[in-house]
């Protein structure tokens, strides 16, 4: 089921924002200091071109000050004209009810596209080992010699 809703939202919407992050990633790169915002979009860019199996998450220790001020930046270099491209793209897909829950979902990365630093894209598969509680494992002390 994620790989025909991962070709849908290729085809409907995927294409078009992977081709804006990339833009908006070269564009980035152009400078010493926006290298590290420039790797930020190429890693958003294939999260927009291949969304469904995948989760975006926050880690323990992963929201500092820095992430903070990267947000800061982001939003200044770029991140407005990204999220406003989620939210057009998204309120197209609406116009259909076919689309609805694509252009849900598209919604959904503006946030994303505001503030990316700070966050990681896992797959599903992480997610559930991240959410499975650690096993603990305590020596039995009272078992039989031989």
């Amino acid at each position: 089921m994620r790989l025909l809703g991962n070709l849908l939202w290729f085809v409907f919407a995927g294409f078009w924002l992977f081709l804006g992050y990339i833009g908006a990633g070269v564009v980035q790169c152009l400078t010493i200091i926006g290298i590290p915002f420039g790797l930020q979009s190429f890693k958003l860019a294939f999260y927009a071109a291949w969304p469904f199996g995948r989760a975006v998450i926050t880690l323990p220790g992963e929201g500092g000050g820095l992430s903070c001020l990267g947000n800061l930046v982001w939003l200044l270099l770029g991140g407005i004209w990204l999220a406003l491209g989620h939210l057009i793209a998204g309120l197209l897909l609406c116009v259909t009810i076919v689309g609805i829950p694509f252009g849900v979902a598209c919604m959904r990365m503006a946030s994303l596209a505001l503030t990316p630093f700070g966050k990681s894209i896992v797959t599903a598969e992480e997610l559930a080992n991240l959410r499975r509680p650690y096993e603990l494992v305590v020596p039995a002390f009272n078992t039989p010699r031989s």
